[in-house]
């Protein structure tokens, strides 16, 4: 016998916020907002989603406020009246078709390079110097550099509460700027930011503690974080449940309130000896509510394609109570009605996701 869906789309209280139900629509870059000004399109797409039982929207990655922060064409920004302007009208359409929306605030790192929009004239920023020959494409940041990037997050985040969001995410996940400093393999450093893990976790400390400050209290602030880097699937920040411990609990010290667990996979078990996923480990380290993703809904990890697949193994993990959130991406993407046609048990009506879907405002 099948499960019932019924506990995706039941109500749910985190904190001070209140969903109407528990299905996410994960982050994912659109590169639809020219100068990046999010849209009347962008408004729709995301308000389409809301309106067909998606509870909480996590936004595309949104840009900070520093020169280098963005490495792809037409991000959105979260600075200038006219930006602001247009996230208001994208909140308003959320809100108004009754779901509930966050931004994802972020900084590219290392990943901007020389050439790269919108500043193809500034080498990226990074943890550690980059260099391709005699050229450096990235250069290390320097304590200022630091303290303007961590004030621009704290000013993202301000922002955000300003025009109405209903919580903030720090992008701190997939090899970029927070991430990379997290991570060994991109943090060569010898300082007070670089070199044991609890250094190298320093970044992402004073990120989240100028956020937290930013936004004052009673304001959901989530941290997105991954094992996994697009350049090494094998990565692991925290090879062990202690490590992972000694990331995620001082992070909920400096303020953090949900954490997002980003895995390829939802249904893999993160360490051995458990079934937990990697939201499962979080939530029972940090006791903190925590949003799970990773191939919801469709049988492969591919950007290029992906068919419908059952629910029946993330619905036994959310009986279970091993997470309280789930974030759909690629299968969103493909059919803005997923969650409705799921609620209704309308599975047949299901659309496969196809690499189209990824240049599309559908």
């Amino acid at each position: 016998m099948a499960l019932s869906t019924e506990i995706l789309f039941q109500p749910v209280t985190i904190g001070s916020l209140t969903l109407p139900n528990r299905v996410v629509m994960a982050p994912m870059t659109r590169s639809h907002c020219p100068g990046g000004v999010p849209t009347a399109a962008v408004a729709d797409y995301y308000a389409r989603r809301a309106a067909h039982d998606v509870g909480l929207i996590i936004t595309e990655g949104v840009l900070i406020e520093d020169p280098a922060a963005g490495g792809y064409p037409d991000c959105p920004v979260i600075y200038g009246r006219e930006a602001l302007e247009g996230w208001r009208l994208v909140i308003d359409r959320v809100h108004a078709a009754g779901g509930r929306i966050m931004p994802q605030i972020w900084h590219v790192g290392e990943v901007h390079r020389l050439g790269a929009p919108p500043n193809a004239h500034l080498p990226g920023l990074g943890p550690s110097e980059v260099r391709d020959g005699d050229q450096v494409v990235v250069r290390a940041m320097d304590e200022a550099d630091i303290e303007r990037v961590v004030a621009a997050f704290a000013d993202a985040a301000r922002n955000a509460r300003e025009i109405g969001f209903d919580g903030v995410e720090i992008h701190g996940a997939h090899g970029y700027l927070i991430d990379q400093f997290l991570w060994e393999q991109t943090n060569r450093r010898e300082d007070a930011f670089g070199g044991d893990f609890t250094r190298r976790l320093r970044f992402a400390e004073e990120v989240v503690k100028a956020v937290r400050g930013a936004v004052g209290d009673n304001f959901p602030v989530v941290f997105r974080f991954s094992q996994w880097k697009p350049q090494d699937y094998s990565a692991r920040l925290a090879p062990t449940p202690e490590l992972l411990a000694a990331l995620l609990l001082p992070l909920k010290e400096a303020g953090v309130d949900w954490f997002h667990a980003s895995s390829r996979r939802y249904h893999e078990p993160e360490f051995p000896g458990s079934g937990l996923n990697l939201a499962g480990w979080a939530k029972a380290i940090t006791n903190s509510p925590t949003i799970s993703v990773g191939s919801v809904g469709l049988d492969d990890v591919s950007w290029m394609e992906a068919n419908a697949a059952g629910l029946e193994p993330l619905l036994e993990r959310l009986l279970g109570n091993e997470f309280e959130l789930v974030a759909v991406g690629r299968a969103l993407l493909a059919d803005y009605a997923w969650a409705r046609k799921v609620r209704e048990g309308r599975f047949s009506e299901l659309i496969p996701y196809t690499r189209a879907a990824l240049s599309s405002l559908n």
